[in-house]
C-alpha cells in the first residue's frame, strides 16, 4: 500500500475503534475468473470500510492473489496440482462447452455437462482436503476469530471452513444448475408451472409444450444431474467432522444468501428472508475513456461505436470464425471496438480496432455506444442494463445462452448461435438492434428498473454481511423448513393422516347404514311374519 492508502486504512480503524467494534473480520473462499472479478468488488468495498478481509486462496490460482493496489490479506496455502493444470482443465471445459457439447441430443449434452462437472468437483475437493487435513492452518484461522465467512457457493468447502471455524457463513452465487443448491440447501420455493430452471433458455410465460419441456428438466435435475459429486463430498465432510452429514445439509446452514441477479434480468418467483438479489452490484458510472480511444469513439461521429467482448475466459477463436465476425463488422458504418487477443483477422475492417483489454463498463456508459455484442455472461448483461445498452447475444456455455434468452424476452436482445454464425447472421443481428429503436428504449426500461431501488446493490450486498457479523449470524431468518424432512415439507404424513381419518369415517359410515339397513331389514321380515 502506498503512504496515503495506510493513512486512509488506519483513519478508518480508528473511527472503527469508537463505533464500539463495528468492523469485522472477513475470511473468504472464492473461485476464480468472473467469479473473483465479481465478489473482488464486495472485498474492496468492506475494505474501504474498515474490515479486516483475508482470502484463503491455493498456490495454483489463476487470477486471485495480492496486487500492490489492494489491502486485502491474502493465506495462501498449497495445491495438489500446478496453476498450469488448472488453467488447462477450465480451458478444456469451456472449448468442449463451446464447440461440442451443444452439437448433440438433450441426454448427450446433459451427460457430458455432467462429466465435466464431476471434473470440477474433483478439483475442488482437492483443494478442499488441502485445507480442511491442514492443521496447522485450520488451527492459525481458528486462532484469527472471523466474523462472518464469505463464500461462492459454485465452489464447495466454504461452509465446511464456517462448521470447524464456528463461524456464520454468507453464500454469493449466480446460480446452481438446476437451482440445487437454492432449492434444498437454501429451500427456495420454486413452481415448475412458471419458474423456467436455469440452462432451460426458456421465459416465465411458458406453452404447454414448454411447461412439459421445463418439468423434465426439473425432474432431470431433481433426480439425475448432481453439480457436484455429493457422494464424495459427503464422505469427505463426515470425515473431517467425525459424524455423518452431507453436502447438503452443510449448505444449508447458511445464514444469508446473495444472488447476483435482480428482477431486471430474472424473472419474478418467489423467495425467502435470508435471500436477497444483487445483481449489478459491480456496476458504476462511465470514467473517461484513455485519450487514443476517446479519439477514436469520437470519429465515429453520429453513427456511434459497438463493442464487443467475449469475456474474461474466452482468449480468442478460431481463425475462420474471427474472418467471418471481421467481415459482418467491416460492413457497418458504426466503429468497433473489439477485445480480441488473436491473430488479427484478415477481412478486419477499417472501422474497427482490436484491443487486448478494453475498459468495457466505460465504453459500454459512452453516450456514443449503440450495440454491444456479448457472449452473456452476467457481469457484462449487468453493465449493459445499468448503461441501457441493446445486446447482440452469442453465448457460448453455463449460463450464458440462459441470460441471452432472458434479454430476447424482454426485447432488449438478439441472440446468434457461435457454432453456426455467419457474416450475414451477424450484419442481421447488429443492423436489427441499432436501428429498431424498440430495443434501445426496452434496455433502458431494464435501465430504469435497475436505477429504481431503495438502496445500491452494492450497498444491499455490504448491509447483509455486516448485520451477520453484527448479530453473529442470521438463523432466525431461516425458515424451518431445513429442520423438517422432505415428506413433512410436503406435508404427506399430514395429507395421509387425514386420508386415513376420511376413510375411517366413511368406513364407519358405512357399516353403520349396512347395518341399519340389515336391522331394518330384519324388523319387515318379522312383521310379516
Amino acid at each position: 500500500m502506498s503512504l496515503k492508502q495506510t493513512s486512509v486504512f488506519l483513519l478508518i480503524q480508528f473511527i472503527c475503534y469508537f463505533r464500539n467494534g463495528a468492523c469485522g473480520k472477513v475470511l473468504v473462499w472464492p473461485t476464480e475468473y468472473s467469479h473473483w472479478i465479481n465478489i473482488k468488488v464486495i472485498l474492496d468495498e468492506l475494505v474501504q470500510r474498515g474490515h479486516e478481509v483475508t482470502v484463503l486462496v491455493s498456490s495454483a490460482s489463476i487470477l486471485i492473489g495480492p496486487s500492490n493496489e489492494s489491502s486485502i490479506n491474502f493465506e495462501i496455502f498449497s495445491a495438489p496440482f500446478s496453476k498450469d493444470d488448472l488453467e488447462y482443465n477450465f480451458g478444456k471445459w469451456i472449448g468442449e462447452w463451446t464447440n461440442d457439447f451443444t452439437k448433440h441430443s438433450f441426454w448427450t449434452y446433459y451427460s457430458k455437462m455432467q462429466k465435466a462437472f464431476s471434473e470440477y468437483s474433483d478439483i475442488i475437493q482437492s483443494l478442499c482436503k488441502a485445507v480442511a487435513w491442514n492443521k496447522s492452518l485450520i488451527k492459525k484461522l481458528q486462532g484469527s476469530k472471523f466474523d462472518v465467512i464469505l463464500a461462492d457457493a459454485t465452489g464447495p468447502c466454504g461452509e465446511l471452513l464456517a462448521e470447524l471455524l464456528k463461524t456464520p457463513l454468507v453464500f454469493s452465487l449466480r446460480f446452481c444448475p438446476g437451482y440445487r443448491c437454492e432449492k434444498y440447501s437454501g429451500g427456495l420455493p420454486l413452481p415448475p408451472s412458471y419458474v423456467p430452471v436455469v440452462l432451460a433458455e426458456l421465459s416465465d410465460h411458458m406453452t404447454f409444450v414448454e411447461r412439459v419441456k421445463n418439468m423434465l428438466q426439473v425432474l432431470y435435475f431433481d433426480f439425475w444431474f448432481q453439480p457436484f459429486n455429493e457422494k464424495s463430498w459427503n464422505q469427505l465432510y463426515s470425515d473431517v467432522l467425525g459424524r455423518p452429514t452431507t453436502l447438503t445439509e452443510m449448505m444449508g446452514k447458511a445464514d444469508i444468501w446473495l444472488i447476483r441477479t435482480f428482477w431486471d434480468l430474472q424473472f419474478p418467483h418467489p423467495f425467502l428472508p435470508n435471500f436477497d438479489f444483487i445483481g449489478g452490484f459491480h456496476c458504476k458510472p462511465a470514467k473517461p475513456l484513455p485519450k487514443e480511444m476517446e479519439e477514436f469513439v469520437q470519429s465515429s461521429g453520429e453513427h456511434g461505436v459497438v463493442v464487443f467482448s467475449l469475456g474474461s475466459m474466452v482468449k480468442n477463436m478460431t481463425e475462420k470464425k474471427a474472418n467471418v465476425v471481421a467481415s459482418a463488422l467491416a460492413q457497418i458504418p458504426q466503429k468497433v471496438l473489439w477485445k480480441f487477443d488473436g491473430k488479427k483477422p484478415d477481412t478486419l475492417g477499417s472501422n474497427t480496432r482490436l484491443y487486448k483489454w478494453i475498459p468495457q463498463n466505460d465504453l459500454l456508459g459512452h453516450p456514443k455506444t449503440k450495440a454491444f455484442i456479448a457472449h452473456g455472461g452476467t457481469n457484462g448483461i449487468y453493465e449493459a442494463i445499468y448503461h441501457g445498452i441493446p445486446i447482440v447475444g452469442i453465448p457460448l456455455f453455463a449460463d450464458q445462452p440462459d441470460n441471452i434468452n432472458h434479454m430476447v424476452a424482454k426485447g432488449a436482445a438478439v441472440r446468434v448461435d457461435f457454432n453456426t454464425l455467419s457474416d450475414t447472421d451477424l450484419l442481421s443481428a447488429l443492423k436489427t438492434v441499432i436501428n429498431d429503436p424498440s430495443y434501445k428504449q426496452n434496455a433502458m426500461r431494464l435501465s430504469r428498473i435497475h436505477h429504481d431501488q431503495p438502496m445500491k446493490p452494492l450497498d444491499r450486498a455490504i448491509f447483509w454481511i455486516e448485520y451477520v457479523m453484527r448479530n453473529k449470524g442470521a438463523k432466525h431468518l431461516r425458515p424451518a423448513l431445513h429442520d423438517l424432512s422432505w415428506f413433512q415439507y410436503h406435508s404427506l404424513d399430514v395429507i395421509g393422516f387425514l386420508l386415513v381419518c376420511v376413510v375411517a369415517v366413511v368406513f364407519i359410515i358405512t357399516k353403520c347404514c349396512l347395518f341399519c339397513c340389515h336391522k331394518t331389514a330384519n324388523m319387515g321380515k318379522k312383521k310379516k311374519e
